[in-house]
């Protein structure tokens, strides 16, 4: 039942996570509905708030600086915790928040009106809410009116998932990957973490489409995307990023690691079998390049796994070919 997951925080987490939202950059659709309720509720702050694990993150705010808290000082936290809104009249006089860090100082949180942000089934993974500065009490149409505006925020969460998914093979689209090798790049340069792309282009793709039809040829695409899928831990990302090319974001992972998790696929996708021809094997050629300094975008990223992935069509096919590393 939809009621008991509120009991569920793994659950929680992870349609938190479907959304693929977390540090991404401001976006208009989201920046309209805070200042859509600033101005609606005339009060000098509205955000998006998002909680995730240990931290609360703002997807928006509007009049306040913030653009994350630790979880334990969220209101929200106490919000999500139940299917109706919340309203705090003055936070000053209430024992939950009269000592919190928001409401002591920046930004001086008095009152406090939030609404669910509940997904499609049934989790509660953040609000929409209006701050003001001074005690504030809510009428039941603004409420009412609140909690319609979070179910928008809700519907722009489930376009921005279909637009960052290949219809096909459901493997994230070409914008979204490159986003995702972005956010690597950027956390690279923060904690210098290790991380590989991995380039890989099913070989004599247009003789399947020529033989057997486009039918076939998007079974084969769907079914490679779904096997190499498979051995992605959480954080890694599949995403197609042409006709019949895919990539692999690998954070953490060192070229050796990367090289092995390719020739895994690489295994995978040579022992598919079809139904429309049991006899036909499919392979594919791979180019792995790590993350270097010298790599400062995700075109640049892709570019550095192209050499090796050609490399690799070139040396005879269904092959892992790894990128040559800077001196």
């Amino acid at each position: 039942m939809i009621g008991s997951r509120l009991d569920d925080e793994i659950g929680r987490l992870a349609a938190l996570r479907r959304y693929e939202v977390l540090d991404t950059a401001p976006e208009a659709a989201f920046d309209r509905i805070t200042a859509l309720v600033r101005g609606v509720f005339d009060v000098p702050m509205a955000a998006v708030s998002l909680v995730d694990r240990d931290r609360q993150w703002f997807k928006s705010r509007d009049g306040f600086d913030l653009s994350q808290t630790t979880r334990d000082i969220s209101f929200c936290t106490h919000m999500i915790a139940t299917r109706e809104p919340m309203v705090i009249v003055d936070a000053r006089h209430d024992p939950r928040f009269e000592a919190n860090p928001l409401v002591v100082g920046p930004p001086h949180i008095v009152s406090y009106a939030g609404a669910p942000l509940v997904t499609r089934d049934g989790y509660n993974i953040g609000s929409l809410c209006a701050l003001d500065h001074k005690p504030r009490d809510f009428s039941l149409a603004q409420i009412d009116l609140l909690v319609k505006f979070s179910g928008l925020v809700v519907d722009e969460f489930e376009l921005r998932e279909i637009a960052t998914h290949d219809d096909l093979t459901g493997a994230r689209s070409r914008r979204a990957l490159l986003g995702e090798a972005a956010h690597t790049i950027a956390r690279r340069e923060r904690d210098e973490q290790a991380a590989t792309l991995i380039l890989f282009d099913i070989d004599h793709f247009k003789t399947i489409n020529d033989l057997y039809g486009h039918p076939a040829g998007d079974l084969v695409l769907a079914q490679i995307a779904v096997i190499c899928g498979a051995m992605l831990r959480p954080n890694d990302v599949l995403g197609r990023v042409g006709g019949e090319e895919f990539a692999l974001v690998l954070p953490g992972f060192d070229s050796a690691a990367a090289m092995a998790v390719a020739e895994r696929c690489r295994k995978a996708i040579a022992g598919l079998a079809f139904a429309f021809d049991p006899a036909l094997r499919v392979t594919a050629s791979f180019g792995i390049a790590p993350l270097t300094t010298a790599i400062t975008s995700p075109e640049a990223w892709l570019a550095a796994a192209d050499v090796p992935m050609f490399a690799a069509k070139h040396g005879g096919r269904n092959h892992c070919e790894l990128a040559a590393l800077p001196d």
